[in-house]
């Protein structure tokens, strides 16, 4: 793909977009930075805090440990970091900087103002608004559709700041260009002067945290129990260091992540996998790289169909795009390449998203599994067909129908995952 090609300068921009740190969860931390940017606004004494949630935001913080919170998991504490310590400038590491001090100032907050949480009805999976106040004054922030996108300030009546937003996730014009076609060519060609930077910066982030995630230990063990049961051989290994870094993340672990569409579980499923794959075959930088480019932007381009969140485990997505990396690294060409995709997704596909948890990285372990079985049976001579349940003729046609079943088939089961989760609160 030639340099001055749009669509190389599109891919570019994407990458730089959806390839950016965060710490911790991004559901609750998108909750601490409206919550720091209203204190921020508000800049006077707040006596109350109120929340209001979709529930894709709700089911995916519930039970989740937010960082530099001493432990503690939940929408009001959330919130209460984002006011007493957040820097909104700072994004989605809005929370990476927490005093011993402002730690301890989280409980006296919440024991002495008043924080309510409410359910939000919205056409947004991702929607949120914090509002703080006292008797005289209050600042609302609003943030739709993606993690850190602002779209209304309000002081006292005052629109400081405002954007529209419609019922779907709204992407400039450069996700339009994204094909599995374009993809291939892109990461073959690409200058990797271009793009070095923030695939090496993902290695660097994904591998300290799975590699934290392994040692101590974190959440449910995903990563120990497998190597202890299965073995050390890269099928394991690449499984389980994507399974330590949501483990470690799940359970509050102070180191930042690289995500991938709003997702760290899916930054770190979509790249682990291929980074044990390139040790593991002596496999050089760049090959590395350029693995890397197919993974993270067929992750992308699966879920420009999805959404950011759904009733559907953004895991299957990542773990086929870590297959079509690994099958790059194989000597596999297009074809192997996109039936690989084809492949996992018949696997995995309705896999449902029931919050953020511990056990996010057993299903990360699985889609992986499903990434790389997917490419070991194309290279057997294997593959799904079309007619055979979900899977269409073609990639795009057989992706597009996975963001069909997610968005549309399955909105009545996220709807049921959501109050069921709310009643095990009851």
């Amino acid at each position: 793909m030639d340099k001055k090609d749009q669509r190389y300068q599109d891919y570019v921009s994407i990458l730089k977009k959806e390839l950016v740190p965060a710490m911790g969860c991004t559901e609750p931390i998108a909750i601490a930075f409206a919550a720091a940017l209203a204190k921020e606004k508000f800049n006077q004494e707040i006596d109350a805090v109120d929340i209001y949630a979709s529930g894709n935001i709700i089911k995916n913080v519930k039970s989740v440990i937010v960082p530099n919170t001493g432990g503690r998991k939940g929408i009001p504490v959330a919130a209460v970091v984002g006011i007493i310590a957040g820097d909104a400038s700072k994004n989605l590491e809005v929370i990476s900087e927490v005093s011993e001090e402002q730690r301890a100032a989280i409980d006296t907050f919440m024991k002495e103002k008043c924080i309510r949480v409410h359910p939000l009805k919205c056409e947004n999976a991702l929607e949120l608004e914090v509002i703080v106040s006292n008797e005289k004054s209050y600042c609302k922030v609003k943030v739709a559709q993606e993690h850190s996108n602002v779209v209304l300030i309000e002081k006292d009546q005052e629109i400081l700041f405002e954007k529209s937003i419609c019922g779907k996730e709204q992407k400039d014009e450069a996700y339009a260009s994204l094909s599995m076609e374009d993809i291939y060519d892109f990461a073959l060609t690409a200058d990797l002067d271009d793009v070095k930077d923030i695939l090496q910066r993902q290695i660097d982030y994904n591998t300290a945290i799975a590699k934290e995630g392994i040692e101590k230990g974190y959440g449910a063990g995903i990563a120990n129990m497998l190597l202890k049961v299965y073995g050390d051989s890269v099928q394991v290994k690449a499984r389980a260091m994507a399974a330590a870094g949501s483990d470690a993340r799940m359970s509050g672990c102070e180191l930042p992540v690289i995500i991938n569409s709003g997702s760290g579980n899916q930054g770190m499923s979509a790249s682990l996998p291929v980074i044990v794959y390139a040790k593991e075959l002596q496999k050089s930088k760049e090959e590395l790289y350029r693995a890397l480019l197919i993974s993270n932007l067929s992750t992308i381009y699966q879920k420009q169909f999805i959404g950011r969140l759904s009733a559907y485990c953004g895991a299957v997505s990542a773990g086929a795009g870590a297959g079509a990396g690994i099958a790059y690294l194989l000597g596999g060409n297009y074809e192997n390449i996109t039936h690989t995709i084809v492949n996992a997704l018949a696997i995995t596909s309705g896999m449902i998203c029931d919050g953020a948890k511990p056990s996010c990285a057993a299903k990360i372990a699985s889609a992986v599994d499903a990434g790389i079985m997917g490419c070991y049976m194309y290279q057997c001579g294997k593959q799904f067909y079309c007619g055979e349940g979900i899977v269409q003729k073609g990639i795009k046609a057989t992706i597009e129908s996975v963001g069909e079943l997610a968005r549309k088939g399955m909105k009545g089961t996220d709807e049921e995952i959501i109050e069921l989760m709310i009643k095990n609160d009851k």
